[in-house]
């Protein structure tokens, strides 16, 4: 099956490359196994266009469905993957599933990522951090306001983490 819809998420790509030409700003990315259609450098007006380009070519395909994101939407297969199930199979795969010393962190800008902040909140063990400048519901522990906020809590995690390791 994912062999299948590998191929299936390339040509879905080229198609909508085709149709993302004729509209300005829009960025077709190929990740593996879905493809996402930025919209950020699109003017607002050309949004619903753009969607109904999308939608266009995968209603042909009732194996694939699209989710929208922070100016992304995003087009992948109806197979049981997502973020949070990718940090479970991390976890479990690297042997951490049980490991009292593993503490995970997940950090996250999208609404793609709150199947993730799930994962972590259900563990109750760990951390998960949304990245916005807005106040919006999620299932993360903690938040920052942007990009800026991230590097500083990363740089301070490594300065505690070197500090604890001298003691």
């Amino acid at each position: 099956m994912i062999e299948a819809s590998y191929f299936l998420v390339v040509k879905v790509y080229r198609l909508l490359e085709e149709k993302a030409r004729k509209i300005s700003g829009a960025r077709i990315e190929h990740n593996k196994f879905c493809v996402s259609v930025h919209f950020r450098c699109v003017k607002e007006e050309n949004w619903l266009h753009l969607a109904e380009e999308v939608n266009s070519v995968i209603k042909s395909y009732p194996n694939l469905y699209a989710t929208q994101g922070r100016k992304v939407l995003e087009i992948r297969p109806s197979i049981l993957w997502n973020k949070g199930r990718a940090l479970e199979f991390l976890i479990r795969t690297l042997g951490f599933a049980n490991r009292n010393g593993v503490f995970p962190i997940y950090i996250g800008d999208d609404q793609t990522d709150e199947d993730a902040f799930k994962v972590v909140a259900r563990r109750r063990h760990g951390l998960s951090i949304l990245v916005s400048d807005s106040v919006k519901e999620t299932h993360a522990s903690h938040s920052l306001q942007d990009p800026n906020e991230v590097l500083k809590f990363l740089q301070h995690l490594v300065k505690w983490r070197k500090m604890s390791v001298r003691s």
